[in-house]
Formats: C-alpha cells, sequence, structure tokens
C-alpha cells in the first residue's frame, strides 16, 4: 500500500490539520515509459500555503521530493537511481524520464542537501543574491526570515560572495544565537523583542546596501529606513502575510525608494532553474569541504506531514524544513 496526502477543505488564515486528509490507496504501478519511486525525503516549503488557496481537492498536494526508484519500465531509469521530482505529499509516485532528475551520489554530500542548499532552497536565495540585489564585495546584507530555509541559505551564500557584513531577523534568541555562532551571520536581530528599525541601525550603524526580503510588512519598511543611497531590495516571499485574511498596510516609508533611488525586483525561482548547474558548481565544493551548512530540521515519518507544514508556517524550523518519509 502507499500513502497519499489531501487537501480537503480551503484555508480561511491559517490551515488546520482537520483541513488535510491522510489516504492508504494501492502501490501504483508504472506503465510502459514510467518508473514507481518510493520518496525518502520531502520539502515543506512556505509557498505551498498560497497554493492551498486555489489547489484541488482529492489529489495528493505538489512538492519537491527525493526517491529511489523501485520499479522501472522506463530506458534511462534503473532501479536503484536517487532522483528529484515534485510529486510529493505522498510515499510513492509515478514519474516519467522527463519528470526527474537524475541525483549524483557525492561523497560529504547528503541526499538532503537537494532539498535545501542544493535545491529550490539554495537556488531562490542564490538567484535573489547574484541576479537580482547583484551583491558585490563588502557590502551589507540584511535578510528576513534568517533561520528559515531560504534566509539560512542567503545568510551563508552572501558570506561566500564576499558580503562585508550579514545581518539576520528570526524570531527567538534561541535562533538569532544560532545564526551567528553556526551559520556566520555577523549580528542577528529577534524582531519580537520589539524596535525593529531601531535594532537594525544598532546591527548596521552604517546602513544597509542589499535587503533579502522573505517577509514583507514591517520588516520591508525597517529595510527601506536603513538601506543605503541606490540599494536593492530582492523580495522573495512574505510569509508574514500568507495566513492572513486581510492586506497588510503599505510600508509607510515607500516613497523613499525614490528619495533613495532604491531598487525593488520579486522574482520567482521557477524562472531561473537553468541557473543550478552553475548553483551546483559554486556550492558543493563549499559544502564538502565544510565551509557551508545545510541547515536543516527533518521530522521523522509521512504522518507528520501536516504537522511540519503547520510547524514551518508557525516558525518551529531552524533550517530548511523536510520530511522523511
Amino acid at each position: 500500500m502507499a500513502t497519499v496526502v489531501h487537501q480537503v477543505d480551503r484555508p480561511r488564515g491559517r490551515p488546520t490539520a482537520e483541513q488535510f486528509a491522510y489516504l492508504d490507496v494501492p502501490t501504483p504501478a508504472p506503465a510502459p515509459g514510467e518508473a514507481l519511486v518510493e520518496n525518502l525525503y520531502l520539502s515543506v516549503d512556505p509557498y505551498m500555503r498560497e497554493g492551498m488557496d486555489t489547489g484541488e481537492f482529492g489529489v495528493p498536494l505538489e512538492g519537491r521530493s527525493v526517491g529511489r526508484v523501485v520499479d522501472s519500465r522506463a530506458p534511462g531509469l534503473a532501479v536503484g537511481d536517487l532522483v528529484f521530482h515534485r510529486q510529493g505529499w505522498r510515499s510513492h509516485a509515478v514519474v516519467a524520464p522527463g519528470d526527474v532528475r537524475i541525483l549524483p551520489r557525492i561523497p560529504d554530500v547528503p541526499v538532503t542537501a537537494y532539498l535545501s542548499v542544493l535545491g529550490g532552497t539554495g537556488l531562490s536565495a542564490y538567484v535573489g543574491l547574484t541576479r537580482i540585489a547583484r551583491v558585490r564585495p563588502g557590502e551589507t546584507v540584511f535578510i528576513s526570515a534568517a533561520a528559515g530555509g531560504v534566509g539560512s541559505a542567503a545568510g551563508e551564500i552572501a558570506r561566500l560572495l564576499g558580503a562585508g557584513r550579514v545581518v539576520g531577523s528570526t524570531g527567538s534568541a534561541a535562533k538569532a544565537a544560532y545564526l551567528t555562532a553556526e551559520l556566520g551571520f555577523d549580528a542577528a536581530i529577534d524582531y519580537r523583542e520589539g524596535d525593529l528599525p531601531g535594532r537594525l541601525a544598532a546591527a548596521a550603524p552604517d546602513g544597509i546596501d542589499v535587503y533579502f526580503d522573505n517577509v514583507g510588512g514591517d520588516h520591508l519598511e525597517a529595510a527601506i529606513a536603513a538601506l543605503r543611497p541606490r540599494g536593492r531590495i530582492a523580495w522573495c516571499g512574505a510569509v508574514a502575510q500568507y495566513n492572513s485574511t486581510v492586506p497588510p498596510p503599505a510600508p509607510r516609508n515607500l516613497f523613499d525608494v525614490v528619495e533613495k533611488r532604491l531598487r525593488l525586483e520579486g522574482f520567482l525561482v521557477r524562472e531561473h532553474t537553468h541557473l543550478q548547474p552553475e548553483l551546483e558548481a559554486f556550492l558543493i565544493p563549499h559544502l564538502r569541504e565544510g565551509r557551508l551548512v545545510a541547515a536543516e530540521t527533518v521530522v521523522d515519518g509521512l504522518d507528520r506531514m501536516v504537522d511540519a507544514f503547520l510547524d514551518m508556517l508557525d516558525g518551529g524550523n531552524t533550517g530548511k524544513m523536510i520530511v522523511k518519509v
């Protein structure tokens, strides 16, 4: 038997466990040209919340996954191959060769890294820093949701790109300590302590050059105030408003974007997947030699997929949230 996780109701605000269902179904069989993959690890991402407002009922939810081929009728996919694909929220998936990427087995590189720093999470950080904000050596970078998957990767990548100072914002003193002690951030702010603009000014007294935004709202307002003239904002997400039933107010200092000649650009990582080889060529040597940490929170069991998703929305993870099937 196989297990799938379905969405059965639309969230109104923060999702609840009752809006999902676990179902046992017959293990699917591959047709000619297909292969059966047993999923090993599933990605848990903030973007999934937005899809739940419009997604289908009665089918497993979409998500990035790493699995092992256990039955194949497809040329080019052999039993035992490790593959990356996008049929998450289930124990087994039927795939065609065009749906997957066969993953290399590289010493000292855990397979989970292909869902964290070497996956869409790391690619989001890399694209935002190198293509959108175009970070230059010596610059000061501020990152919101810095202890999450994308934020933690962005902080480490900014450091590897030569940023002069990396500042992160997170939701607890313990996470702030983790950012500086384990991930190499120069300073970290616990935004729950209040006065975010003042704390950011203290952490970056000369201002910031780049803001990597995963939050929006008050963090964007604080960043605009701290940005030096011709600073850049790479807007990746707005986790602060995913569960909100009313639009958040716009930053009160939005006109400073004009006054300071700032550049604010949003981006979607799916438009930059051609940079995956570049990402891996840059990060794998750092990962293997210990200069890069694959920050991850791994939850055991597909039966905890919904719990992991809800916990991630509440900031319960440090680094990338992953479910081990």
